[in-house]
């Protein structure tokens, strides 16, 4: 575990998508390609706006989309898909060699056949996994499935998880946030060469908190599950960090 500190959300987006465009090169110079998941959210804003300007053949990346909400439509402001779309993809100066959205359009079973198909060809460098305001990692609320060894499962969304969608504007009403989403599990994400965690804001201090302090892994902090990764780094802010010491973990 690695844990880079930075003043801002803006100086963590710059420092975590650098790191992200070294190990993208790195592997499209030993192999020829590069393989990463992507997730999304408010805070992983700042980093998709920083990787933009950095020097990275994406037409050698093939990109994963780590989540999605069921039944919900591609036009929703909350669908990630077209998050994905507008805030990342269609603003690359080249086509990536192949996008894997979680398009549920293709029926549920369809779609985790499709992607556990293509997850499987080979492994994923990079995984760039955020982590909520309830510590889950992807759509994998407390109390988090680590035994489930499927790519893809269908999960539940907490009240917590749903709140912080509702809070951050991607829903007009608490009703309106679905119950139910696809989600990369635990086990697979752990699959990743390396994880890269840009965890800024306030909202997010005590989910630092709870994964930073707790003294064993346990499912109702998914991402403690992370500290067992060989190889995972997470960013922080002076905001996300603040209720811990920080001396102690860098």
């Amino acid at each position: 575990m690695n844990i880079i500190l930075c003043e801002n959300d803006k100086v963590l987006g710059k420092k975590a998508s650098e790191h992200i465009a070294v190990l993208l090169n790195q592997a499209i110079e030993k192999k020829g390609i590069a393989r990463a998941i992507f997730s999304t959210g408010a805070s992983q804003f700042t980093t998709f706006e920083e990787l933009l300007d950095l020097d990275v053949d994406w037409s050698k990346v093939e990109f994963f989309h780590l989540d999605e909400y069921i039944n919900l439509p591609q036009t929703h402001p909350a669908s990630f898909i077209k998050y994905l779309n507008e805030r990342f993809i269609s603003k690359l100066k080249v086509n990536l060699k192949q996008v894997n959205f979680v398009d549920t359009s293709i029926g549920v079973e369809n779609i985790i056949a499709q992607l556990t198909k293509e997850l499987n060809r080979d492994i994923i460098d990079v995984g760039v996994i955020g982590i909520g305001e309830n510590a889950h990692i992807a759509f994998n609320d407390p109390p988090a499935d680590f035994e489930c060894a499927d790519a893809y499962k269908v999960v539940k969304l907490d009240e917590a998880c749903r709140n912080q969608q509702l809070r951050e504007g991607w829903f007009k009403t608490f009703d309106d946030v679905p119950k139910e989403a696809i989600s990369m599990t635990p086990k697979q994400i752990l699959k990743c060469n390396h994880i890269i965690s840009a965890v800024p804001y306030k909202v997010k201090a005590q989910a630092v908190h709870d994964t930073l302090t707790a003294k064993k892994v346990t499912n109702k902090i998914p991402a403690t599950i992370l500290k067992t990764h060989l190889d995972w780094t997470l960013y922080i802010d002076n905001e996300s960090a603040s209720m811990i010491d920080v001396k102690n973990y860098i």
